[in-house]
C-alpha cells in the first residue's frame, strides 16, 4: 500500500524491538491479545518464529510475524522496517524495547585495576544507538499514516528505559548511561514529533523479570514488579494520544507519568526557547 493511510478500518499494525523474549514478549501477546498486527524484530530466529507461531495460536484474531533484525544495524533495521511496511500497508505503534545489560560486573566500576580495561560498549550500541535507529525509521513510517479524525494522531513511539535512567545505578552505570539517554531522547523528540503528530513517551521499569538479568537468583531479595504493571502503562500510552514527552515509571501496581524537571531560573528556560525557536544548536 503506497501512500497516506488510515488505521480507522483496520487493526493496528505494531512493532516490537526484542519482542521474542522479556519484556517484548509481554508486548507481543498484549498487543495480540487485543487483536492487532504485531510483527516482532530480534536477533533470536528460533524463539522469534515459535513465539510468532505460539501468540498467533493463543489469539486467532491477531496476525503475529517475525522478522529477524539486530538493532545496532541500520541497514537491518531500514531492510525490516520497510519489509513491514510493504507487507503490513501501515505502522501504526512501534515499542523501541530492544536492550541488553551489562550481565553481571560492569566493566566501569573496576576501579582498582593496575592497567585500565577498556570499557564494554556494547550496552550504549543496543540500548541507546538502536533505540535511535528504530525511532527514526519509526518516525518515518509513521508520518505516512492520516491523522487519526479523533485523535489527531499518525500513531506512537515508545521507548523502554529504565528506571535506572532515572535514579543513580552505581552497579552498572553504563546500564544507567543508556537508559538516561533514551529519556533524554524522548523528552528533547517530543516538540519535534508533535509538529507531525506523533507521540513518544518512555517506560522507565523498576525490577521486573526478564532475560537481562544474569541469574534469576538476583530476584529473591528484591522488590518485583508484575508484568501487569508494565502492560498497564503501555495500555495507557497508546489510548491517550495527548500524552507525549513524557517517562511512565512502572513500579509496583503504579504507573507514575514523569514530566521533565523543572527549570532552575526563568534564564535557563528563556534559553532552551530561544534554542527551539531557531532550530539549531
Amino acid at each position: 500500500m503506497n501512500g497516506n493511510t488510515t488505521h480507522q478500518s483496520r487493526p493496528l499494525s505494531v512493532v516490537v524491538t526484542g519482542g521474542a523474549s522479556g519484556l517484548g514478549l509481554s508486548m507481543v501477546q498484549y498487543f495480540a491479545s487485543q487483536g492487532y498486527t504485531v510483527t516482532i524484530f530480534d536477533v533470536n530466529t528460533e524463539a522469534g518464529h515459535r513465539v510468532a507461531q505460539e501468540v498467533a495460536a493463543q489469539n486467532p484474531s491477531a496476525k503475529v510475524s517475525f522478522k529477524f533484525c539486530n538493532v545496532t544495524s541500520w541497514d537491518g533495521q531500514a531492510t525490516a522496517f520497510r519489509e513491514v511496511y510493504e507487507q503490513r500497508g501501515a505502522i501504526d505503534v512501534v515499542m523501541a524495547n530492544a536492550g541488553i545489560s551489562e550481565q553481571g560486573v560492569s566493566s566501569l566500576t573496576l576501579v582498582d585495576e593496575e592497567e585500565p580495561s577498556q570499557p564494554r560498549l556494547r550496552v550504549l550500541d543496543v540500548n541507546l544507538t538502536g533505540v535511535i535507529y528504530t525511532v527514526k525509521l519509526a518516525t518515518h513510517y509513521i508520518k505516512k499514516n492520516n491523522p487519526d479524525p479523533s485523535t489527531g494522531s499518525r500513531g506512537c513511539i515508545i521507548c523502554t528505559a529504565s528506571n535506572a535512567g532515572l535514579y543513580p545505578f552505581p552497579v552498572a552505570p553504563v546500564y544507567a548511561a543508556s537508559k538516561a539517554g533514551i529519556i533524554g531522547l524522548v523528552r528533547s523528540l517530543d516538540r519535534v514529533l508533535q509538529r507531525v503528530h506523533i507521540q513518544i513517551n518512555a517506560l522507565a521499569p523498576a525490577v521486573l523479570e526478564s532475560g537481562l538479568a544474569p541469574s534469576k537468583a538476583l530476584f529473591e531479595e528484591m522488590v518485583v514488579t508484575p508484568k501487569s504493571t508494565l502492560i498497564k502503562g503501555v495500555s495507557q500510552l497508546i489510548g491517550d494520544r495527548t500524552i507525549s514527552g513524557m517517562v511512565a515509571e512502572i513500579h509496583s501496581d503504579n504507573v507514575t507519568l514523569r514530566h521533565h524537571h523543572d527549570y532552575v531560573d526563568e534564564d535557563t528556560k528563556n534559553n532552551l526557547e530561544t534554542f527551539w525557536r531557531l532550530g539549531y544548536a
